[in-house]
């Protein structure tokens, strides 16, 4: 199901999503103290292309320097980013079919208002846990 839901995402939101990220980590490695911001868009890209089967955590020693840079990040890339995350939700809402999808993109706002002190990692189903 991951998989199909995965493709249809590809196709209707997450190739648009994918490609603002990375211009996103384009435009931030022009100056180089911003490249620690582009290597989180890039991230953060590979999550927006094929999001099903994986989630976002905090890292718990992320600390005051994250929240800085995601202040910075806000003002730089987040707001657009956030906006066209809201967007594409809204749309894939539209139909029935696109409601999942719909809502993974909003569960993407928050990463992509502060991608700084976020992990992405496999999801693990009911079935792939061990006793």
């Amino acid at each position: 199901m991951r998989t199909i839901l995965n493709i249809i995402w590809l196709i209707f939101a997450g190739l648009g999503l994918f490609l603002g990220y990375m211009l996103a980590g384009i435009l931030l490695c022009i100056p180089i103290v911003t490249i620690p911001w582009a290597i989180a868009s890039f991230r953060i890209a590979r999550y927006a292309i094929w999001p099903f089967g994986r989630e976002i955590v905090s890292k718990p020693t992320s600390g005051v320097g994250s929240f800085l840079g995601n202040v910075l990040w806000v003002i730089l890339a987040g707001w657009w980013l956030a906006i066209g995350h809201i967007v594409s939700g809204l749309l894939l809402c539209v139909t029935i079919i696109g409601i999942p999808m719909g809502i993974a993109d909003f569960k993407m706002v928050p990463v992509s208002l502060m991608p700084l002190g976020k992990e992405i990692v496999p999801r693990r189903g009911a079935f792939d846990r061990t006793l």
